[in-house]
Parts: C-alpha cells; sequence; structure tokens
C-alpha cells in the first residue's frame, strides 16, 4: 500500500464515453509530471550522499550504523501517521514480494556507502549512470517492456565508458568499489522494477525495514561509542535527507514512469555528486575515469532525451 493518497478519479462516465480521448491523455501526462516532478527532488538529495559520507569521515560500517538509525528515526513517525492498513502493510512484507524488496533495499543502500568508502564519488556516480539500461533489461525481463534498437547502441557506448574507468583503477580499493557499485546498481535497479510489479507495497515501511536490517548488520562491525558531533551531524543529515526522504520519493515517482526513465533525472545525480565533494573537499579523478564517466552520460542523455522527446509528440498535454 502507497502512504500517498492517490488524486480523485474522473468520473466512469467521462472515462467509458472516451478512453482515449483529451481526458485520458491529460490523466496520463498528469500522472507523468508527478512522477518526474518526484524523482527530479528525489536526485537532487541523493546527489548529496557522497558530501555526507566524506562530512563524517568514518569508517564504511559506522556510517552506515548512524545513517541507519537517523533514517528509521525519520521513517517511523511519517510512517505510523499516514498508513492506516498497518496490519496489511507488515503482512505484505513478509510475503515474497515484500522481502524481495526489503532484501534488495539493504544491499543497495549498504552497498552505496561501501562502494564511496572504497573508491572515488565519481567512479561511484560512473556505474550507478548505468542504471536506466540496468531497470531497462529488468523491466524486459520481468514487466515485458519493450526495448528499442537505441536502447542497444546507447547500452553498448556506456559499456565501453564503464571499461575505460575499469582500466584507469589506480588500485585494488578502485576496482572493489567499482564491483560493489555495480551490485548496487543492479540492485537498485531491480528495487525500481519491483515497485512497478507489486504497486501495493508500502514504501516507507520497505525503507523502514531496510534501515533497521542494515542497523543490525553494521552494529556488530561498527566503532564502538558515540562519533564526533560534526560526524554525528552528517549522518544525520544522510539517514534522514537520503535514506529516508529520498529513498521513499524515488521509488514513488518511479511507479508513475518507465523502469528506464528514471535515469533522464539521475544523470543530474551523476553530475552533481561529484561537482559537491570536488567544491568541499578537492577530490578529483584523472583523465581516463573523466572519459569513461562522459561516455556513460552522453550515451544515458542521449537515449532518454530523444525517448522523452518522442514520447511527449505521442501524448500531447489537456
Amino acid at each position: 500500500m502507497s502512504i500517498v493518497p492517490k488524486p480523485s478519479v474522473p468520473a466512469p462516465v467521462a472515462t467509458a464515453s472516451a478512453p482515449h480521448g483529451p481526458a485520458s491523455s491529460g490523466i496520463f501526462v498528469s500522472w507523468r509530471a508527478l512522477g518526474l516532478g518526484v524523482v527530479l527532488f528525489s536526485t537532487l538529495l541523493w546527489s548529496l550522499v557522497g558530501l555526507f559520507v566524506r562530512m563524517a569521515a568514518l569508517d564504511a560500517w559506522t556510517v552506515i550504523l548512524w545513517r541507519s538509525v537517523f533514517a528509521a528515526l525519520a521513517l517511523t513517525p511519517f510512517w505510523l501517521l499516514m498508513t492506516r492498513e498497518r496490519v496489511r502493510a507488515l503482512r505484505d512484507m513478509i510475503a515474497p514480494a515484500g522481502l524481495l524488496a526489503i532484501g534488495l533495499a539493504v544491499s543497495g543502500n549498504v552497498g552505496y556507502i561501501a562502494a564511496l568508502q572504497l573508491t572515488s564519488v565519481a567512479t561511484v556516480m560512473t556505474i550507478y549512470a548505468t542504471l536506466p539500461f540496468v531497470t531497462g533489461l529488468l523491466g524486459l525481463w520481468l514487466l515485458r517492456e519493450k526495448l528499442s534498437r537505441r536502447f542497444g547502441a546507447a547500452a553498448l557506448v556506456a559499456a565501453a565508458g564503464i571499461a575505460i574507468t575499469a582500466g584507469a583503477a589506480l588500485s585494488a580499493g578502485d576496482a572493489a568499489g567499482m564491483v560493489v557499485a555495480a551490485l548496487m546498481t543492479l540492485s537498485w535497479g531491480g528495487l525500481l522494477v519491483q515497485a512497478k510489479k507489486h504497486p501495493g507495497l508500502d514504501l516507507t515501511l520497505i525503507s523502514l525495514i531496510s534501515a533497521l536490517i542494515a542497523a543490525a548488520i553494521a552494529l556488530p562491525l561498527a566503532t564502538p561509542g558515540l562519533p564526533p558531533a560534526a560526524s554525528l551531524w552528517a549522518c544525520a543529515l544522510l539517514g534522514t535527507l537520503t535514506s529516508g526522504l529520498a529513498n521513499v520519493l524515488t521509488l514513488m515517482g518511479g511507479r508513475h514512469i518507465r523502469s528506464g526513465e528514471t535515469g533522464l533525472l539521475l544523470l543530474l545525480d551523476v553530475a552533481l555528486s561529484p561537482l559537491w565533494v570536488w567544491l568541499a573537499f578537492d577530490e578529483r579523478v584523472g583523465a581516463p575515469a573523466l572519459l569513461g564517466g562522459g561516455l556513460v552520460v552522453a550515451a544515458v542523455a542521449v537515449y532518454l532525451f530523444a525517448d522523452a522527446r518522442r514520447r511527449m509528440v505521442a501524448c500531447p498535454a489537456p
């Protein structure tokens, strides 16, 4: 069950008399605009993850622990206030679809922090930029969403960019970070498709439970005791704004747009995340990594912008 109430549906007579007319097109455009706006805002929040992780200046498991604690503290009252059918929502979580979504959320959130600790923000975001291709392929497999030749060509260009970035890895840590980032991207792609395949799942509850599980996993591995105040503050921002709010908004907005389309707005995350860290900490990358990242971003941008223009013509506004 989604915690966001659906807008009122038009009268049955209007929809029945003209299921393919202007009124129906207007509804579709409104839902799509809502989805794009929500994902855009969540993307702006997601772009701050690397900055908050660097600000925390802690080991990965300690960041995961406190990030998850603050995410749970932020999500719990929100879920209690906004969710009416709590018993049903909790029951859905122990069904196979709910358990899979929770597992993917835990894997994605833990992998994100771990990858940022192993390699540069720019490298992680280069891998993450392939999310629209990952979700597109998973959508083809699980939802039978069609893929075009343009999709395949763009995916090949992106793969070339990933290969260049991987070849420029400076250390074993960089290579390990890329592997973890790839697993994180696969987890997020699977979660986006799962949320769309099962629209009845309570996304806030999924984020809340996954935060509690991540905290339990990290507790015995984290540094004992309270971190310094500045580090704790960075973890609080990381937990509430990204793992909490942005997490839920990304999944909710993704329900109203195609699986691969979310990548159009994620390009903003790819561009902004390294920028914030460069401005604050002067974290830079080499020319090969920039070239590989540029190829990935260009491939995603060309494909998704062309696709968006084609569908805007096919779906006129009311």
